[in-house]
């Protein structure tokens, strides 16, 4: 039988990593990605937006606290500016869009994130002790271009300002020339260069690979069948209805009885009293197997006693997840029909679910026993003889993480690999087996992978040399991602951003 090999990506340019590529090519416009948020904190954040006036009475609305600081939206402030920018660059949503109210949330969303970061900023700026002499600070506010005429300072644009709204902007002045010495320092991190070559010769060794997968989905229907009549008691089919009162046992036993002496019908019964989703169907909860009830029913008798009723029968109210239920049996309970796609589909899903670790044995025999016939007639051989999948990769250095700095399995494009990267035994299988040998079977998400190294390779010195030039944007890039993080996650911060949005699409 033809062998199902699929071939990697072949636009390595002599192995040099996709990294190394994008930015040998494009190396201005690459750079300059990873500068793109410090341009904005400096050039954006900090500046404040000219003519604009507080306007007394317009809304006030508290997002959430930093450190016990409001972080308010308010007319003119630093929240309110963000959100201006952000609604201009971005197209505003239709207000018939079925997705507006996502759409507006992201944006406010986006707004306030990089509020919480500019007050978190402050916030340990002040704590620092930093404070920008008041010379500067007028200096700036005499720079502005709303005080400009002819090129030159205009006292009489100054003047004609009122004090309250001159002191607010020399306030935000200050803010913004002490912040921006906040984001020079951070950016100002220098690398040393022996920590840059260090990196840099971490792009050696490099390996090239064949690889063969054995899918789960690959579990033969004779084991399903095989655990289906071992665990018969598991896949019983059974037909309910099912009404759900959440509020009580008194209640439930109430409706209950109404049922149990005529007074309405279940169906009736169900649709104005039940409160679950199968509600407005009379509480027909369709064909379930037995599995599919323990999740519901945690008492293995009374659950045991519902599967088993008869054709007509009503259970007693029993406790349920969200409250009481009591059920009717629609059909007796019978066993599983292994010839019904639909129950045999059921039975691998839970095979797979709750017995992974017998498919995961299964498939590592399979493995093993490819293996020994890699050994004796070569390795896409015995893909051909198995029908087995197999794709070719590489050449990659160890790059655990899936780091830009290194060729990765996740730029491979093979989706059997897309959890490899963060997988330990996957690293230690490619690297401590010897070339051309099968590794040892390793699990990787949904497959078991055999690994078989081809050949090994030493990174050339450009490949190098442009690591260890990019390094440092990179380690930029990774500090200002860190510190952002680590205001929007901080203790510090109470997030009420949820709350107050609600509030005000109510309102509006």
């Amino acid at each position: 039988m033809p062998s199902r090999e699929k071939k990697g990506p072949e636009n390595r340019e002599d192995s040099t990593s996709e990294i190394m590529h994008r930015l040998k090519t494009h190396p201005f416009l690459f750079i300059g990605t990873v500068l793109v948020l410090v341009i904005v904190i400096v050039a954006f954040v900090f500046l404040p937006m000219p003519g604009l006036r507080t306007q007394s009475g317009a809304p006030d609305f508290i997002f959430g606290y930093y450190d016990k600081i409001p972080i308010r939206y308010a007319r003119d402030n630093y929240f309110y500016q963000v959100l201006q920018s952000i609604t201009q660059r971005q197209q505003q949503p239709a207000s018939d869009d079925p997705n507006y109210t996502y759409l507006m949330a992201r944006q406010w969303r986006q707004a306030f994130d990089a509020a919480v970061v500019h007050t978190g900023m402050l916030d340990e700026v002040k704590k620092a002790g930093y404070i920008v002499p008041d010379a500067v600070v007028d200096r700036q506010v005499a720079e502005l271009p709303q005080f400009q005429e002819n090129g030159r300072f205009s006292a009489f644009r100054y003047r004609a300002m009122d004090n309250t709204s001159r002191m607010s902007l020399w306030r935000q002045v200050q803010e913004s020339l002490a912040l921006q010495a906040y984001a020079s320092d951070l950016s100002g991190l220098r690398t040393a260069s022996k920590e840059a070559a260090f990196v840099s010769s971490m792009s050696s060794p490099k390996r090239s690979f064949d690889a063969a997968f054995f899918p789960f989905s690959s579990y033969p229907d004779s084991e399903i069948l095989s655990f289906a009549r071992d665990n018969a008691a598991l896949f019983r089919v059974t037909h309910l209805s099912r009404i759900t009162i959440n509020s009580s046992e008194r209640e439930a036993r109430q409706v209950f009885d109404s049922v149990k002496n005529g007074t309405t019908t279940f169906e009736e019964a169900a649709k104005t009293n039940s409160q679950d989703e199968y509600a407005e169907k009379g509480g027909d909860m369709g064909v379930q197997m037995a599995f599919e009830l323990q999740p519901l029913i945690s008492d293995d008798q009374a659950r045991e006693k519902i599967i088993n009723l008869s054709k007509g029968d009503i259970s007693d109210p029993v406790k349920v997840v969200s409250g009481w239920a009591f059920f009717r049996a629609e059909e007796a309970v019978r066993p599983a029909d292994t010839n019904d796609k639909t129950q045999k589909d059921k039975i691998r899903t839970y095979i797979m679910v709750y017995s992974r670790g017998k498919v995961e044995d299964w498939l590592i025999a399979a493995a093993g026993k490819f293996s020994s016939q890699v050994k004796t007639m070569g390795f896409k051989e015995a893909a051909v003889a198995g029908n087995i999948t197999s794709h070719n990769f590489g050449p990659i250095p160890v790059n655990y993480g899936n780091t830009a700095l290194f060729g990765s399995v996740s730029s491979s494009g093979i989706p059997e690999l897309a959890d490899a990267g963060t997988n330990e035994f996957f690293w230690k299988a490619a690297f401590s087996t010897p070339l051309k040998s099968p590794s040892d079977p390793v699990v990787i998400g949904n497959n078991v992978v055999v690994l078989y190294p081809l050949e090994e390779s030493t990174a050339d010195a450009n490949e190098t040399g442009m690591i260890a030039t990019y390094y440092p944007y990179w380690m930029m890039n990774g500090t200002e991602q860190a510190y952002q993080l680590h205001f929007l996650t901080s203790d510090k911060l109470d997030d009420r951003f949820n709350d107050m949005f609600s509030k005000i699409w109510r309102k509006n």
